[in-house]
């Protein structure tokens, strides 16, 4: 009598591109994005190289995948973040905290890839970029929500002073593994709350 193997379950499409991304965060990290090869990825994911490419088209196109995944993570969880809080101050605190805690759990791929992208991928700039515009069009549409008489070039320009600033604030954490995301973000109130309360708590306007 003979037996036969029961078959591998074939893992849904959406759970394997997840698990792809995974894979290839993982290797830009550890190997950097120009010596990391789709073959590594691919044995490491357990899947043919072929399907990689099937997947994401090129190793570029891999790399756009895990920088757009994470600007759809970053902006679900600082929407999240800011659900039911309590005025703009609770709002801002936050979103900056949901922001520094996503960047200290992917701090050292995001390390490489910001440094390496800047160099290397010019379409990978442009995603990244794209994730600045994101946030900064969330703190500006929130910041009209509570003030509607705010002029809307300065709601965007308080909008870049909080993205710029906590970008630079992310990467000088990068140097300083001691600073995390709460103390971060109280370093970032403090400087920057301070000059805009009376903006957003009617009061007076210079």
């Amino acid at each position: 009598m003979t037996t036969t193997e029961p078959r591998r379950k074939r893992m849904p499409k959406a759970q394997r591109k997840a698990q792809m991304l995974d894979i290839a965060e993982q290797v830009f990290a550890e190997l950097g994005y120009l010596a990391a090869s789709m073959d590594e990825i691919a044995e490491r994911v357990g899947v043919s190289k072929p399907m990689l490419y099937e997947y994401f088209g090129s190793k570029e196109g891999l790399l756009i995948g895990c920088i757009r995944r994470a600007r759809t993570e970053l902006l679900e969880r600082t929407q999240q973040a800011i659900t039911g809080a309590a005025g703009p101050e609770d709002i801002l605190r936050k979103g900056l905290l949901a922001f520094f805690e996503f960047i200290a759990e992917h701090n050292q791929s995001w390390s490489l890839l910001r440094q390496e992208a800047a160099v290397t991928v010019p379409s990978a700039v442009e995603e990244i970029e794209g994730i600045r515009r994101q946030q900064t069009d969330l703190i500006a549409a929130v910041i009209a929500s509570f003030d509607t008489d705010v002029d809307p070039i300065e709601a965007e320009a308080f909008a870049e002073i909080v993205v710029g600033s906590t970008e630079r604030l992310a990467m000088w954490c990068e140097r300083r593994p001691e600073v995390g995301p709460a103390l971060a973000t109280g370093y970032v109130m403090e400087v920057v709350w301070r000059g805009v309360a009376t903006r957003l708590t009617g009061g007076p306007r210079p």
